[in-house]
């Protein structure tokens, strides 16, 4: 069984369309939503959650209809949205104990736990948490109520590196259980190298690859070479090009490279850069 099955997932709005998305997240991995501002990564979180109805296709979490048994989709799925919705008046202490009647799974042990751990006040308001604090209490709720699936929108934002860090390697643990998955979008493409197995890359709502982090950056490298150079490489080897003042630089496939032509590795950030701007 998977964690998270889309297929042909559509939806349109005025100026914008999500056009028939397909995912797949396997049990016990992370995967990274990686798209500049308005592609479509909210949206897909939203349309997996139901807040927006889909036009077409299908989504299944933990093998259920995500339209089916809601009840038991809130149990098993942790949510970490952009705008954490909580009561301006309540305190983390008194969140602990609107969410103890909220899930049947709740962990309040767990929750006091992490509460230290993410150095959050029991006193303070929510109000007057920084977007930092509210992202982590978001966080500790998440993984307080023995979910299976966790659903992250942007859940690393407003935090600082040192606690980005921290918050990279609690997701890291979550996942140690083969039974636990996480489908994260964030634009701190750095954070999400760290801390994936599979990465899509999504571009004005739609999807320009999904492939496993590894063997995607085995696969791919930059090279730096003359034009004249770039003319004598197999077409197949050459995916993107862009132009400088020293020469090209290309996305090439490592495998239609010739030994002697030195390639440097590349980054899921500049991989992306290239996609989005050939397919403008």
């Amino acid at each position: 069984m998977n964690a998270l099955e889309i297929k042909n997932l559509s939806k349109s709005f005025p100026g914008f369309q999500l056009d028939n998305l397909n995912l797949t997240l396997p049990m016990g991995c992370i995967m990274g939503l990686i798209g500049e501002n308005g592609a479509g990564k909210s949206t897909t979180i939203k349309l997996i959650l139901d807040i927006l109805h889909k036009d077409s296709g299908s989504i299944t979490i933990l093998g259920r209809d995500n339209r089916e048994n809601i009840r038991l989709t809130k149990e098993d799925v942790g949510v970490v949205m952009d705008e954490v919705g909580l009561p301006e008046c309540l305190t983390a202490k008194q969140v602990g104990k609107v969410m103890r009647h909220t899930f049947q799974n709740w962990k309040q042990e767990e929750y006091d736990r992490l509460l230290t751990k993410l150095h959050l006040p029991d006193n303070k308001r929510f109000k007057d948490f920084s977007r930092g604090m509210k992202m982590k209490l978001g966080i500790a709720i998440a993984l307080s109520h023995g979910s299976k699936l966790l659903l992250l929108d942007e859940a690393t934002g407003g935090l600082d590196p040192v606690v980005r860090d921290e918050v990279v390697e609690m997701f890291h643990e979550f996942t140690r259980d083969p039974n636990h998955s996480i489908l994260i979008s964030s634009h701190i493409v750095s954070d999400l190298e760290k801390l994936c197995d599979y990465v899509a890359f999504l571009h004005n709502g739609k999807l320009l690859l999904c492939e496993e982090k590894d063997e995607l950056l085995a696969k791919y490298s930059l090279l730096h070479c003359t034009p004249e150079e770039l003319q004598r490489l197999p077409s197949f080897a050459v995916r993107y090009v862009r132009k400088n003042p020293y020469g090209m630089e290309a996305v090439v496939e490592r495998s239609g490279i010739p030994a002697d032509m030195k390639c440097s590795p590349i980054g899921l950030e500049e991989l992306f850069v290239f996609m989005v701007k050939e397919g403008r």
